[in-house]
This record gives C-alpha cells, structure tokens and sequence, in this order.
C-alpha cells in the first residue's frame, strides 16, 4: 500500500476509535453560526467548515444558524446543548462582545471556550442605488439638521457598524444618542433593506456589499479603515475629516467544559484549516485580513478588546 494511501486509511480508522481528548475525536464538527444565513458570521463559519474538511482533519461539518440579539441567542444556545462537547464549534467576533455589553444579556462569552481569531475586516457604509444622497458628506449634512432622519441600517445593536454610526455622529458634533439606527438579524436582512430603500445608509464589511457595489446597485461612500483598502477605490472616513477608524473580527470558540487538551485539538486542526488552499481562496474572494491567533494569547486579546470596546460604547453615549 503507497504511504499516502495508507495515511489515509489510518486517518479514517483514527477518527471512529481515537479517545475523547484526542484531535481525531473531533472529526464529525458542529458548528454554531449565531446569525442569519447572509452575513460574515455565516460566510466565516461555512469557509472554515470547508477548509477543516479540505486540510483533512474533520471529515464533516453540519451547521445551525440561530440569528438576533447580536449572537446571544446562538450563544445561549450553545452554552445550554453544548456542554463538554469536544466536536462543538461557535463563530463569534467584535459584534457579540458590542452585543453583550449594549444588551447585557444573561449568557456571557465566557462561559466558553476560547480556540481562534480567524479575520478581521472593515466596515463599509452604503448608499441605496436609488439614494436622494451621493456623498456621506451629504448625510452627514442632513443628519446636523435632523438626526431621526437618517436611518442608520445594519446588523444587531452594538455590532461594529452600529458602534461606528455612533461615533460618526460624535466625530461630526452630533449627539450620537440621537442617531436612528436600524438593527437587522443578518447581514442577509440589512442587504434587503438596503437594496429596497428602507434606510438611509448601510454599514458592513465589505465583503457582503461586494457584489451590490459593484453591479451599480449601491453606492459606497466611506469605509472605516485607516488607509483605503487594497483594489477598491472608496474613500475612507479619516480622508473625509471624519476621525473614525474600527475594524471588525471574527474567531471561534469550543463548548464550556472542555479540558484543556480537547481546546488545542481543536485550535490545532483550526490552524491546519487556515493553511488550506479553500481558505486562501475565501480570504481572497472576501478580501478578509488574516489575523489569526490562538491559545492565551486569543483569550487575552478578547478580555482588551472587550474593555476597549465598552470605553468606546460609553464615550458614544451608547451605554
């Protein structure tokens, strides 16, 4: 039998008889997407299920969506069924941290257990095709004459493009608890809102939007990194003299419960994921930034950006 072959064949029976701990125990994932099919968590969630079956170290991965309250509802869910599952995966990121702290639900992050940060990205906000306005200087003109005009749409309150309108009104002089913002369930919801004209302006990463934008179906008016995105030519808000700058990333977290060794069986075949071609290939196709980190230091890094979230939330009158 030629090496490879009989690697494989060896994978196979590993991951029928391996002992719970062990990374072959978490060869049949489930996945927890806390959002409506349509948005980044949904896309991030399916490309990393893709990618943990091309590197070879799952041999399927089944999904469930459970969308509202800026993922609390998945997250209850998946602290409640998913107990000590070593096979359970949850996608989460910067907008379930705002969510937490804006709604303070009564499930925290913290009873799970932290694996990845995978992605980061930029919010981009948009016009609807059909808009009165052409420039965000335009709205930003309307909304300093009349705040509850200007329908702000986009994911759960205290998601990142919520957090951003907040301090875009604040950067321009505006009582930022005076904004109008429009919370959806998913990215799929707000795109519709958007497309249908029931807002004024859209917010979200860029990579949902992509396709509207560039069929002339919306009209991209500022995005929130520091310096303009590779290949796309839209003007960031800091080069239009407002001073806001916020990124939004994803990761993923194991099951409350889980020992140690399970949580890096887990983060190891998540790192291998990230080396597959199906991977390079999503980050291309939704222009996500590889910021990929694991261990202490990704649970670090949750505790920072949660506290620097919430100073952000306060200082837009958003807490």
């Amino acid at each position: 039998m030629r090496r490879d072959a009989f690697l494989k064949s060896l994978l196979a029976l590993g991951a029928a008889s391996a002992l719970p701990g062990t990374s072959w125990a978490n060869a049949n994932l489930k996945m927890m997407i806390p959002a409506n099919p349509g948005g980044g968590w949904d896309s991030t969630g399916r490309a990393l299920g893709k990618a943990l079956q091309d590197a070879g170290v799952a041999t399927s991965v089944t999904f469930e969506n459970k969308g509202g309250a800026a993922g609390a509802l998945g997250l209850a869910q998946f602290v409640n069924a998913s107990k000590g599952d070593p096979n359970a995966l949850m996608v989460m990121g910067a907008v379930m941290l705002g969510g937490l702290i804006s709604n303070k639900p009564p499930v925290s992050i913290t009873q799970c257990t932290p694996i990845a940060r995978l992605t980061g990205e930029y919010n981009v906000f948009v016009l609807p095709a059909n808009s009165p306005f052409k420039t965000m200087a335009e709205v930003i003109e309307q909304m300093k004459k009349d705040p509850g005009s200007v329908k702000w749409g986009g994911g759960s309150r205290g998601s990142t493009e919520h957090i951003a309108a907040a301090m875009i009104a604040r950067a321009v002089g505006v009582d930022p608890s005076k904004i109008n913002y429009v919370a959806f369930r998913g990215g799929g919801e707000a795109t519709a809102a958007i497309l249908g004209g029931n807002v004024t302006i859209g917010g979200s990463g860029y990579s949902e939007f992509a396709q509207y934008i560039e069929a002339g179906k919306m009209k991209a008016v500022g995005v929130t990194s520091e310096a303009r995105l590779k290949g796309i030519a839209v003007p960031t808000l800091k080069e239009q003299g407002i001073e806001v700058v916020i990124s939004n990333w994803r990761g993923v977290y194991g099951a409350p419960g889980i020992t140690p060794a399970q949580q890096k069986a887990l983060a190891d075949m998540v790192v291998k994921a990230t080396r597959s071609k199906s991977w390079a290939e999503a980050l291309e196709k939704n222009g996500w930034t590889p910021m990929l980190l694991t261990g202490k230091e990704f649970a670090d890094f949750v505790d920072r950006d949660f506290a620097a979230l919430r100073a952000t939330m306060v200082k837009a009158g958003m807490v």
